[in-house]
Order: C-alpha cells, then structure tokens, then sequence
C-alpha cells in the first residue's frame, strides 16, 4: 500500500481509535488516528490520497458538519461514517453530505475492511479521471479558435464538408486543421479525440469566431 492511502481514523473514544488503527495496521493499511474533527480538518486541506473513517456522533463538531466542511475545502478523500443502531437518519444524511458508506456499530471488521478498500479504490479512480481531464484541458488551451471550431464539429459527428461549410472555409482546410488538432491533443485516431473532448464535457457545438 503506498504511502498516499492512508486511513485517517477520526473519534473521541480512544479505544475506538485503538481498535479500528489495530484493524487496518492488521491488513498492511496505514492509519492516522485524531482525536477530534477539528484535528483532522486542520490537516485535511494538504491530504491527497486515502480515505476517512470517522464516528458520526462527537462534541463541538459532528460528523456530519465535517462532511460539509470537507466539501467546502474542496475535499474528494472518501468518507465512511460509523453510526449506532439508533442513528439511521443520521447515516441518511452523513450520505446526502457526500460520505461513501456507513458502518452500524458494532460492525463486522471484515465488512469494515471491504468497504474502507472498496472506497480507496475508488478514490484512486477518481484521482485518476480528475489528472486526465486536467491533462486534456492543458492540450485544449494550446488550439487556435479555429482549430477549437473544427474539433467542436468533429465532436458533433459533422464531416470535413460539413464544418467547411459552417465555418466558410475550405474542406481542405478543415483538413490541416484537424492535423493540427489531432498532434496537439496528442490522440492516435478521432476516436480518441472525440473520447477526450467528452470526457471535459465538450458538447460538440460549433460557435463561430474569427481565426
């Protein structure tokens, strides 16, 4: 497990603490644990990768305020929040607040498990997709306007002839400029290209502008 996954722990009930950094040191995961979610939310803003599990009910501030002021901060880290058997709608609305998934106690420490990496590999994905469409944005920002208009039209599924006449220019035109496009988006074939352009939400409508 790299050093990035890390469980970050987060109750005031320091046996709970213990047993759940006992759990996942048992499993090869690297755990930090915190008293309170103050202390967590003033680490938080540099955390990268791992996931969080956190007691739903603490002093001064919840679990569910925490969520909240994750998402503020711009957080994507996974939440797990641990409920009691009483506390159903507070799980319901931990999960409206943006966590992954709630553990009833006393919970299964295998369930646990299966959910803690179910959420660092999703969190992986996502760390992932979000890196792509920063690189894609990137290669979007080095095109021209007109070369922005003739990958709009390929996106639209128009052909050469198609965007020629729309932009008034010549298809053989529109050919350098798919060239263009095609070198610096870096994609092998328009498949490609047009996975990528969907993939930053790009909605394949040409708008006309100068060169």
């Amino acid at each position: 497990m790299s050093a990035e996954a890390v469980i970050h722990v987060i109750d005031d009930d320091d046996a709970v603490r213990d047993s759940l950094a006992f759990l996942f040191e048992s499993a090869d995961l690297t755990v930090r644990t915190y008293g309170s979610a103050q202390a967590f939310l003033a680490v938080a803003p540099v955390l990268v990768g791992g996931c969080v599990v956190t007691d739903v009910r603490m002093p001064e501030i919840n679990g569910i305020e925490m969520l909240k002021r994750l998402k503020a901060q711009g957080s994507l880290l996974p939440v797990i929040v641990i409920t009691g058997h009483a506390d159903i709608a507070l799980a319901v609305e931990a999960m409206k607040s943006g966590a992954v998934d709630f553990m009833e106690k006393p919970f299964d420490d295998e369930a646990m498990l299966r959910a803690v990496r179910t959420a660092l590999v999703r969190h992986s994905q996502t760390l992932e997709e979000g890196q792509q469409r920063a690189e894609i944005r990137q290669r979007l920002a080095t095109l021209s306007n007109r070369e922005q208009q003739v990958l709009e039209g390929l996106v639209a599924g128009h052909a050469n002839k198609r965007i020629a006449h729309e932009l008034d220019i010549s298809p053989r035109t529109v050919e350098i400029y798919r060239a263009h496009v095609m070198t610096k988006m870096e994609a092998a074939s328009l498949s490609e290209l047009v996975r990528m352009a969907l993939i930053v939400g790009m909605s394949g409508s040409i708008a006309t502008t100068d060169n």
